[in-house]
């Protein structure tokens, strides 16, 4: 007997995975990424548990999701439930491919009001095309049975019924069991968090079909939208080799001459009027903002193209009215 686990690394996920290898079915780890969530915390505590995990990425089929949710949002730009969805009918696939007999999952009733509701989770195994199959170990006992239930390929009476937001269940079941190391509650999805969610709107504004590095781009710096360009300044050191690895040959780089400051990419083609803001912007985040005059290089690689640009204070101080899109972000991306 084999089983599939969607597995995102969390607390829930770890247990559903332990509650079915002890009764002797071989698991199998799932996890899915985008621009939104990655796999580093499934990745460790796959490693730690000893359970094979595939990756498989899943943008393509998500973005329209985000762009426009049968089902809704959250508070900010997550389609949870639309989402889900997504990653149960992917996961069926995998499962077809595996030699998978069920679907595993570590959703607990009642733990999240958009995707935990019997409804959602109900509504959730239908849509993807696998209901009666996917079994939930930590909310069995409060949940319809399953066909690994009914067929006696899982002993339903080794399952639980944990209910509800606490985590004290959920922390306990881990001491019992000796899981000692797991990861905190909260965070994994960028859709979540306010400053991405409200950078994300004003992205689809001007780019009602982003790309994957314009999503990417997001997780870092300040964003202005100069007419048809995209103006990207980096807020602190460690994220300029990060806006770097993002830039494309032809794209403006732009770079305080002969100081330390951010790093400004451009994307577009902009008007001298719209370079010389940008420029202006990259001294206004720097500590060179109070000089008189303050030269700026602008680098391109193809075409190949260097240019000085001279910003003023007065400059500077005109750009000052100009706020990023979305506001400053509370996310930190590893």
């Amino acid at each position: 007997m084999k089983a599939l686990a969607l597995f995102s690394g969390g607390l829930d996920s770890i247990l559903a995975v332990k509650l079915i290898k002890e009764q002797g079915i071989e698991v199998v780890g799932v996890t899915f990424v985008s621009p939104f969530f990655d796999a580093s915390r499934a990745q460790e505590m796959s490693s730690l548990l000893g359970l094979p995990l595939i990756i498989q990425d899943i943008t393509e089929d998500l973005l329209p999701l985000v762009i426009s949710p049968r089902y809704g949002y959250g508070q900010q730009m997550n389609p949870c439930l639309d989402c889900r969805i997504l990653m149960f009918t992917r996961a069926k696939e995998i499962m077809e491919r595996e030699g998978a007999q069920f679907l595993i999952a570590g959703e607990v009733l009642g733990e999240r009001p958009l995707t935990q509701n019997r409804q959602a989770l109900l509504l959730t195994a239908r849509r993807a095309g696998l209901e009666g199959y996917v079994l939930r170990p930590l909310s069995a006992l409060l949940l319809p049975p399953t066909v690994p239930e009914e067929e006696g390929w899982v002993d339903r009476s080794k399952l639980l019924g944990i209910k509800g937001r606490s985590r004290k269940p959920q922390m306990e079941l881990a001491k019992r069991l000796g899981i000692e190391r797991y990861p905190s509650p909260g965070g994994g999805c960028l859709l979540t968090d306010p400053g991405y969610a409200q950078r994300l709107k004003r992205l689809l504004i001007h780019r009602p079909q982003p790309s994957r590095r314009e999503l990417e781009l997001l997780k870092y710096g300040r964003h202005f939208f100069l007419s048809g360009c995209l103006v990207v300044v980096s807020r602190r050191e460690e994220e300029n080799p990060k806006i770097l690895e993002l830039k494309r040959e032809e794209d403006l780089l732009l770079s305080l001459k002969n100081l330390p400051g951010p790093r400004t990419l451009v994307i577009g083609d902009p008007s001298w009027e719209e370079l010389l803001r940008a420029a202006a912007l990259t001294v206004r985040y720097s500590k060179a903002r109070e000089r008189e005059r303050t030269w700026v290089l602008a680098v391109r690689e193809k075409p190949s193209a260097e240019e000085e640009i001279l910003v003023t204070r007065q400059e500077v101080e005109g750009v000052c009215k100009i706020q990023p899109e979305g506001g400053a972000s509370s996310w930190k991306y590893n």
